[in-house]
Parts: structure tokens; C-alpha cells; sequence
């Protein structure tokens, strides 16, 4: 199984989010950390924002931070999110499925059966677990920046 870029950039974003919560995160900044473009990263959190994971705030001072706390924020959710319009198999898809075994395959209920066991596996995993005290993820994630340190001057000797 291969999960689709959209839901990997998703993953990111949210964790980014996460990992800074007293802050409003731009674009830019999330797309630096998580090594994605901001054009993917623009249609991902457009995404998660309609679907009430991030509020987006405009303005000068605008940005992005989540909505919900990362408890209440299923992993298993956003990847059914992310992954529902992408078949699993041809066989899965309504419309493209042009496999001659359709009629009579076994395959497709087994892929089905394994395919709902591992969004049952994600359902109970939180954003909070993946980023609460994790330190690694802090140290990468983190947008909090330096404060600036006036340099030390020497005093001029004539």
C-alpha cells in the first residue's frame, strides 16, 4: 500500500500545526519544514481546512493553526479524508474498473476486508499521539525562533 502524496502532506501539516500550538503558522513556513511545495501544500490545507482540522486566518497577520485540539484529531479520519477518492484497485473504482475477473474474484473482498483493518488500526491513533512530548519531532517542527541579541561592541580606543 502506498499512501498519496495529499495525505503524507496532510500528516505533516497537521503535526507542524501541532508541535507549535500558541502559534500562527504561514504557509511558507510549514512548506520549509515539511519539504513540500506550496502549491501541494495550498490545495492540502485548503482540504483541511473545509473539513475542520486548521482554521486559516487572513490578514497581515493571518495563517494557519488547528481548530480542534490534537486529541480529538483521528488519524484514521484524515487519512479516509485524504484517501477516499483514490482506489485502493481498479476494482474498487465504479467508473475505471475494467478488470475481466470483476465478476468472479475473491481478491476484492479480501482487499476490502485488509483495507478496513488498517483504517481500523489509524482510527484510534491521535494527533496528540504522534507529537505529544515527542522531542525529535519538536526539535524539526519547531517555528519558534531566536530572539535577536544586540552585538557586543567593543569600545573604540583612539
Amino acid at each position: 500500500m502506498r499512501l498519496t502524496i495529499r495525505t503524507n502532506i496532510a500528516m505533516r501539516s497537521l503535526m507542524t500545526c501541532a508541535m507549535n500550538p500558541s502559534k500562527i503558522l504561514r504557509k511558507s513556513e510549514i512548506a520549509a519544514a515539511c519539504g513540500v511545495s506550496e502549491a501541494h501544500l495550498g490545495l492540502v490545507i485548503h482540504q483541511l481546512a473545509q473539513t475542520g482540522f486548521l482554521e486559516t486566518l487572513r490578514g497581515r497577520n493571518g495563517g494557519i493553526r488547528l481548530r480542534v485540539a490534537p486529541a480529538e484529531i483521528s488519524v484514521g479520519r484524515v487519512f479516509r479524508i485524504f484517501e477516499a477518492n483514490t482506489p485502493f484497485a481498479e476494482c474498487f473504482s465504479a467508473h475505471d474498473n475494467k478488470c475481466p475477473l470483476s465478476s468472479t474474484c475473491r481478491l476484492k473482498g479480501v482487499l476490502d476486508t485488509a483495507l478496513e483493518a488498517f483504517y481500523a488500526a489509524l482510527d484510534p491513533v491521535s494527533l496528540e499521539d504522534l507529537t505529544c512530548e515527542n522531542e525529535g519531532l519538536g526539535r524539526i517542527l519547531s517555528m519558534s525562533r531566536p530572539t535577536c541579541q544586540p552585538l557586543e561592541t567593543s569600545p573604540l580606543t583612539s
